[in-house]
């Protein structure tokens, strides 16, 4: 039989497609089970090279078969969840049978009707909707006993249809003409005894005698045997084609008796019952539930309503049971009677009150709960015993037949035997596609089972966790696979429901536990364990929950990247009074004997972490997140194209969609969170369903460039949609769902919106462009209400202004907006400004929103900040630090209690509002200066205000601080004797500060552009400083007299002296144009010009023996050079990026570079050769080798470790080039790292303004 024309013309059509899409493997599975194709033509297409040309391959096959073939390729796809492509397809869908003219399986002819009158076949119900796909299949199964005898299995789970299924495959006039002229006879079973089945079997006889003539009518057969062979005579000779339906088998013996070599049909929850007869075997699964659309149509039917009319309640009732056809048809049948109890119907079947669902129907059992029962029965004791404990499991998850042997105690292969026979007895379901098989319940069985164990779902739960604490005595399983997934995710869940109080506490107080679980599955799962079984853990401890939740929250961006940092080293960063830190303390304090290196972080006050939760949920910049109108969920979305959904609470990830062809610019929540829309530099705007993750909507013809910003409504009376995009003119629409385009459109801007915001109550929207204005329309009318000219406020001539965004203030009567680096505030009435917010800033402001339930207005930075302001008193509340790229946006929640941040950094972060408003820290710059002395550690380093800081280290009690100066401060040093301390400005003025009363000794005047270095001799005599006007100069500070080395023609970014000795008064300085020279700093006469590199020197450093230096370039090499000579002993090559730091071992031996990848490389000096490569293993989120350029190298005294500097600190073994340790600060960009003399101190800040002073734990 052809491939009809139509199907074939739909296949070429759609080849490209399907040609892209289908993984071939797993639909050949089901075709070859399917017989429409073989082996050896799976074998064929198995050998194509790519999954592309395997798909061209099997596309190319089908077209040469047949009908069957095509609808077999169909339902592999609806299998595999290819619904998309399946959609293609269906329209073309051929019969199976040629004479499609005699019937169809919609309506059955009289012909039809009274063959199956005559077998006893059941009419088709009074409710009843068609499932094509499986209705076709098993009419191809039944095709093939057209010449010969053999059986068909349908099989499935109590109430899924298979009995309706099976008489509607049979209601076709061309199967039963082509393949059972003799006709087609139901027989009921059921679960039977003997005695009974042989009636059955005597009844069946008497009503196939009684159809021919009536002479022949014979006595009853007395047994088994004689009914037996009966049947035989009675298919073979008298019903030759014909087809024995057997509805609900339970027994194989029973089916033995009708093992008489002749077409026979079955419907089973056992698939395995045909085992043990002979003969031709094929088999068709049905699902266990209808999709959503097919339940809602059955209970339209029932109630006589339409489906899109059914209230919410309805949806709710066929997912609650997973569209089961008995329990759907049950529900349909009570409320046609009592159509307004939708409530409490629903209510019951979610409290599991099965057997208030039943109704009289031609169902065998009265109640859900008695058919369920039914199918558990007929098992043996001690596997009914075993299938119990499946009670324990969580909905929806697969589990690998491992945990059970781990459960039950048995071998797994023992257990998978058990396992297959549960499958066969359609009391479990499994995914064959995974390897190993993984193992669910279906909903309702699950229900039935809590339902009938309630009272013992306490042991239950122990006896996993027992059995589990006996398996793993040694520690819990690491391997990740299936097995080691499950107990990981649900261990805790067990010990919450067996009330194990000390077990749940002694775990998820663990460290270990949150480096296994974290490392395995990632913190959202912890995180969520926290916050769901806090409760419970508060009895215990509620600070110590309260420290493990907070240190999950604020490293889970840390413990998602791989490789997996050390936990414990993180840990050693938490308050000295919390449990975590005293866990990670003995921890590092123990693995130090072992060689491990462990640093603990000494001034934890200055560190402090404002962010309560950090998500990493996108790879690629994050340009809209908000919170549902709840504030239990967070949408994001950005660069990846992607919209995801997670909680707010954990950052555990719910939903992920494929969003868009191109950037999601923006996302936002209906104003009962049902619904997200998301808009695209695509030009769509999509509307999808919040928790099915499903696309409802559309809209791609009306905006012609890209869309910038959505939001709906803030209230469901009238619910719109706004959106605003690049378009010249027509960029501003509002959008009724209801309604296939827009409502309305908004004239008034003739520049690109970015951004709209509805007011409080929807009467406003307000749109800001990129004209320099922000209107006002009325939504009710879409008419413009007002302009405010914001242009006119900040610009001068004809400059261009970009208004960002506008938020209202939550009575609605102020409006806000951004623009450049301010923010202003308007009378919404009057259009007067009230205010303007200029921050000090140098970076523009790129986001606001207004608190909607306080004075709090929420400022985001292109220079990674978030800033709070309260409107009345015009005052800074708060800096938020921690992004490390541009802050895209930033919102309130609904309360107002909380803030979120997303950014070009790739995270979410979350923070309190009350603690970033009540605890803003000092921010210092990185350009600082640390002396060493003894347990004392001094820092200066100047801060966000501009004000020179010298604190104690330790303590961060600050020593000293200047005043707020004009010029900018760029450098720092320290003295010892004298006390003193240097800055340098941007001016050029170089200032010397007494110690600690902060008097003014020397104001050095002479540079006439920034300072960029400064260093005192080592008697302190002497100060030299550099600048950007290419000088060195050579300061007696004491005195003013100063000796000016000049030579160099772009800026001398440092400098050093080539040895400690005060009889060697020879400088070595390096500059931007690519040549180092040395000087006399008494005389101030040039000794050397040496034409160094081609490119930009980034750093020199002079071996501790005096007798090298090297340089390191833009040119990607570096250079050593003798001392003596002046000359070039060697050029290293090898790096593929800037080099920018080097630095010799104190033996002089070895030399390491760093270059702007994150390489580290260490060589001979002795004769130039590469000895190792320093590189973690893999580039990190940033794509760096070292979370940025490596900017600092220090050697320990004994040459044996090494520390650098880049996004983060690392610590290297030098002899294997393996790193040993990370330090991961809060913000990213170190400059440098300040070690003292023993290798067990280090000082750094970072590019946010921490300190960061770490001690080696000993």
């Amino acid at each position: 039989m052809a491939l009809e024309e139509r199907a074939r013309s739909c296949l070429l059509r759609f080849r490209h497609r399907l040609e892209q899409d289908i993984k071939p493997s797993y639909l050949m599975d089901h075709m070859i089970s399917d017989g429409v194709m073989t082996v050896d033509e799976e074998e064929k297409i198995r050998t194509k090279p790519t999954r592309k040309d395997q798909s061209a391959a099997l596309l190319e096959l089908l077209l040469m078969k047949d009908n069957r073939a095509y609808i077999s390729f169909y339902n592999s796809l609806i299998k595999e969840s290819y619904d998309d492509l399946a959609y293609l397809l269906r329209e073309d869908l051929p019969s199976i049978f040629c004479e499609a003219h005699k019937s169809s399986s919609d309506s059955a002819t009289s012909y039809v009707q009274t063959v199956l009158s005559e077998g006893g076949v059941p009419q088709r119900p009074v409710v009843f909707v068609s499932r094509p796909e499986l209705v076709n299949r098993v009419r191809e199964k039944l095709y093939w006993l057209q010449k010969d005898p053999g059986w068909v299995t349908v099989f499935g789970m109590a109430g899924s249809g298979k009995s309706v299924l099976t008489a509607e495959a049979v209601r076709h006039h061309g199967l039963i003409e082509d393949c059972f002229p003799g006709g087609i006879h139901w027989l009921a079973i059921g679960q039977l005894d003997k005695p009974d089945l042989l009636v059955k079997m005597q009844s069946l006889c008497f009503r196939l005698e009684q159809s021919l003539d009536s002479q022949t009518l014979s006595r009853p057969p007395n047994s088994l045997d004689e009914a037996k062979e009966r049947l035989r005579f009675l298919m073979l000779r008298r019903y030759p084609r014909s087809l024995l339906i057997l509805d609900d088998i339970w027994d194989s013996t029973v089916l033995k008796a009708f093992d008489i070599h002749c077409r026979i049909l079955l419907t089973t929850r056992n698939r395995s019952l045909t085992d043990s007869v002979s003969g031709a075997k094929y088999e068709v699964g049905v699902q266990s539930g209808l999709d959503e659309n097919k339940g809602l149509e059955i209970l339209a039917l029932y109630t006589k309503m339409k489906p899109h009319g059914l209230p919410e309640e309805a949806r709710s009732i066929v997912r609650e049971c997973k569209g089961s056809p008995l329990v759907v048809s049950l529900i349909g049948a009570l409320l046609k009677d009592n159509p307004n109890r939708w409530c409490y119907y629903l209510r019951q079947l979610q409290q599991k009150q099965f057997k208030r669902i039943r109704k009289s129907s031609s169902y065998d059992y009265d109640a859900l709960d008695q058919a369920m029962a039914a199918s558990i029965e007929v098992l043996p004791d001690e596997h009914r015993e075993l299938y119990k404990d499946l009670t324990v499991l969580e909905k929806d998850i697969k589990i690998p037949a491992k945990v059970l042997s781990v459960l039950w105690d048995l071998e797994p292969e023992e257990v998978e035997d058990i396992l297959q026979e549960f499958v066969d007895k359609s009391l479990l379901f499994v995914d064959s596609h995974h390897k190993p098989y993984l193992y669910y319940l279906h909903d309702l069985q699950l229900d039935f089972l809590v339902e009938q164990n309630r009272t013992q779902l306490e042991s239950l739960h122990s006896k996993v966790v027992r059995q589990y604490q006996q398996h793993y005595r040694d520690g819990p399983p690491t391997s990740g696979d299936e097995e080691c997934l499950y107990w990981i995710r649900f261990l805790t869940y067990h010990m919450a429901k067996a009330n194990l109080s000390q077990e749940l506490y002694s775990l998820m107080f663990s460290l270990d536990w949150v480096s296994t679980k974290s490392q395995i599955m990632g913190p959202a799962h912890l995180i969520n364990d926290y916050v769901e079984y806090g409760s419970i853990l508060d009895k215990e401890n509620s600070e110590v929950r309260s420290q493990f939740q907070e240190f999950l929250s604020q490293n889970g961006h840390q413990l998602e990247e791989r490789p997996f940092p050390d936990v414990v080293q993180l840990a050693l960063s938490q308050p000295h009074n919390s449990e975590v830190y005293r866990q990670a303390r003995f921890q590092a304090q123990d693995r130090t004997s072992t060689g491990k290196l462990y640093f603990d972080l000494v001034n934890k006050s200055g560190v402090e972490n404002l962010s309560r939760l950090v998500i990493h949920p996108h790879q690629g910049s994050i340009y809209s997140a908000c919170f549902s109108h709840d504030g239990t969920k967070i949408a994001s979305c950005g660069a990846s194209k992607t919209l995801k959904v997670f909680k707010s609470t954990s950052g555990e990830k719910l939903t992920e969609i494929q969003a868009h062809d191109d950037e999601v610019l923006c996302c936002a929540f209906s104003p009962d969170d049902h619904l997200l829309a998301t808009c695209s530099t695509d030009r769509k705007i999509k509307v999808w369903h919040t928790e099915r993750a499903m696309l409802l909507r559309v809209f791609e013809e009306e905006h012609e460039e890209q869309i910038n910003h959505c939001q709906f409504t803030n209230t469901t009376k009238r619910l719109l949609l706004a959106t605003c995009s690049n378009d010249d003119c027509m960029n501003v629409k509002l959008w009724n769902l209801n309604k296939p385009s827009s409502q309305n459109t908004m004239f008034g801007h003739f520049a690109p919106v970015s951004h709209c915001c509805f007011s409080p109550d929807d009467s406003y929207l307000s749109t800001s462009s990129n004209d320099g204005t922000i209107k006002l329309f009325q939504v009710s009318s879409a008419n413009e209400w007002k302009t405010i000219n914001v242009r006119g406020l900040v610009a001068e001539n004809d400059e261009e202004v970009l208004v960002k965004c506008s938020t209202w203030t939550g009575d609605g009567k102020r409006v806000i907006c951004a623009v450049r680096n301010a923010v202003l505030v308007f009378d919404v009435e009057t259009s007067e400004m009230l205010l303007e917010i200029r921050t000090s800033r140098l970076s523009t402001v790129q986001y606001c929103d207004a608190c909607p339930t306080t004075n709090l207005l929420a400022i985001a930075f292109s220079n990674y900040t978030l800033e709070l302001w309260d409107l009345e008193a015009n005052k800074k509340m708060a800096d938020c630090s921690g992004h490390l790229s541009w802050v895209q946006r930033v919102q309130f929640s609904p309360d107002g209690s909380q803030l979120l941040s997303c950014s070009d950094d790739q995270t979410v972060r979350l923070w309190e509002t009350n603690k970033v408003h009540t605890s803003s820290a000092i921010c210092l710059k990185r350009d600082s200066d640390v002396l060493f002395n003894g347990e004392e550690i001094v820092v200066s380093a100047a801060d966000n205000c501009n004000r020179l800081q010298v604190r104690d280290g330790r303590t961060g009690s600050v020593l000293f601080q200047s005043e707020e100066k004009s010029s900018r401060i760029r450098c720092t040093c320290m003295c010892r004797q004298p006390s003193a301390v240097v800055l340098g400005q941007e001016d050029g003025t170089v200032q010397v500060l007494e110690l600690p009363s902060g008097k003014l000794l020397a104001n050095l005047l002479g540079h006439t552009k920034t300072v960029l270095h400064c260093q005192f001799s080592q008697n302190g005599q002497t100060l030299i400083t550099s600048s950007e006007d290419t000088t060195i100069r050579v300061w007696r500070w004491q005195s003013g007299e100063c000796k000016v080395l000049q030579g160099h023609k772009e800026q001398v970014r440092c400098f050093s002296l080539l040895s400690n000795s005060p009889n060697d008064s020879r400088l070595l300085s390096w500059s931007f144009d690519g040549t180092v020279k040395v000087w006399d700093t008494e005389t101030g006469e040039k000794l050397q010009d040496i034409e160094a590199h081609r490119g930009t020197i980034l750093g020199c450093h002079v071996s501790p023996d005096g007798c090298l230096f090297a340089t390191t370039s833009a040119d990607k090499t570096a250079k050593l050079w003798h001392c003596e000579s002046w000359q070039c002993a060697y050029t290293l090559n090898g790096h593929q990026d800037c080099v920018r730091s080097c630095r010799f071992s104190w033996d002089s031996q070895r030399l390491a570079t760093g270059d702007d990848n994150g390489e580290i490389r260490l060589w001979s000096v002795k004769d130039g050769s590469l000895l190792k490569i320093c590189c973690p293993d893999s580039k990190d989120g940033m794509d760096s080798l070292h979370g940025g350029w490596v900017t600092d190298l220090h050697f320990s005294p004994d040459n044996s470790l090494l520390v650098s500097t880049g996004g983060y600190i690392k610590w290297w073994n030098v002899e294997k080039g393996e790193a040993l340790q990370t330090f991961y600060p809060t913000g990213s960009a170190l400059k440098k790292v300040h070690v003292s003399s023993d290798f067990s101190t280090f000082v750094t800040i970072d590019n946010i303004g921490i300190l960061y002073i770490l001690q080696r734990v000993a």
